[in-house]
C-alpha cells in the first residue's frame, strides 16, 4: 500500500503546481532588501517584513512535506474502522488530478470502482489544477463527468470518495447541485467520505493567504444541509486535514 508514491512527491508537487506563489514570494523577498539597502530609516519594519514572509513561506513548505510525505495520509490507515464490504460499488471522485483511486483500490481490494473526473476548464478555472494535468497525464480509465448530472443511476454507490477535490468547486450552486447528485446515486445506508483543508486557524498559520482557497466548515455543512446529508463522523488527520463521513438524512443509525 502506497508504494507508488515516491519521497517528496507530495512537497514536490505542491511546489510543481503553485510555483506562481514561492517565485512571487522570493521576488518581494529580493525587493524588501534591495529597499533595507536605500531606506535605513524603515530597517526595522523592512527587516520584521523579510522574516515574516520568508517564515510563512518555509511553513507552507514544511507542512505540506508533513501532511503529504510524513503523515501517512496516503497509506489510507484513517479508514481502517470505515466497513466496505468485497461486492460494493465505489465511486472516486476528483478534480482532474487523481492521487488516490489506485491506493483505494489496493485498499478494497475486491470492490468494484469507478473513477470520476469533473474537471471542466471552463468553470473550474485554478491555475494548479492546469498544471498538474499537463505533469500527470489523466488516466483514459476515468469517466468523465459533469457536475451537474452523474452517469449512475438512483442507488448506485455504496462509498463515494471525494480526497481534496470537491473544494474546486467554487460556485455555490454548482456544488449544491452536485451534493445533490451524491446524494441521488448514494445507497440508502451509503456513506461519502469527504477530506478536505478547512480555512480556519492551522490552515492560515501553515498557508497564509492560500488559506482562501478552501472553505470554512460552516460552508461545508450548509452544502452538506441543502443536500440532505448528515455527517455522522467528522475526525480531524493532523491539525490540517478533515475526514467528513456523510449519509443521506435518516440514515444515522
Amino acid at each position: 500500500m502506497g508504494a507508488l508514491r515516491k519521497p517528496f512527491d507530495g512537497v514536490k508537487n505542491i511546489v510543481c503546481f503553485n510555483w506562481h506563489f514561492y517565485l512571487f514570494s522570493i521576488g518581494l523577498i529580493l525587493l524588501l532588501f534591495l529597499l533595507d539597502h536605500f531606506l535605513k530609516e524603515f530597517n526595522i519594519a523592512i527587516n520584521c517584513l523579510i522574516i515574516l514572509i520568508t517564515t510563512s513561506t518555509a511553513s507552507s513548505i514544511i507542512v505540506s512535506f508533513y501532511i503529504y510525505d510524513l503523515s501517512g495520509l496516503y497509506k489510507f490507515y484513517w479508514l481502517n474502522d470505515l466497513y466496505v464490504a468485497s461486492n460494493s460499488k465505489i465511486v472516486c471522485i476528483n478534480a482532474g488530478f487523481d492521487e488516490t483511486s489506485i491506493l483505494l483500490n489496493q485498499k478494497f481490494a475486491g470492490t468494484s470502482m469507478i473513477v470520476c473526473d469533473f474537471y471542466d476548464p471552463l468553470k473550474h478555472t485554478e491555475i494548479s489544477i492546469k498544471r498538474a494535468r499537463k505533469v500527470y497525464i489523466p488516466s483514459n480509465t476515468s469517466l468523465k463527468i459533469s457536475t451537474s448530472v452523474l452517469p449512475f443511476q438512483d442507488s448506485y454507490a455504496d462509498n463515494i470518495f471525494l480526497i481534496f477535490s470537491a473544494h474546486e468547486i467554487r460556485k455555490d450552486s454548482e456544488r449544491n447541485k452536485f451534493f445533490s447528485e451524491l446524494k441521488r446515486v448514494l445507497k440508502s445506508e451509503g456513506k461519502i467520505i469527504l477530506t478536505e483543508h478547512l480555512r480556519d486557524v492551522p490552515n492560515f498559520l501553515a498557508f497564509n493567504i492560500g488559506f482562501f482557497h478552501f472553505f470554512t466548515k460552516l460552508t461545508w455543512y450548509k452544502t452538506f444541509k441543502m443536500a440532505g446529508f448528515t455527517v455522522v463522523n467528522e475526525r480531524k488527520f493532523t491539525p490540517f486535514v478533515t475526514n467528513f463521513t456523510l449519509v443521506k438524512n435518516g440514515s444515522e443509525s
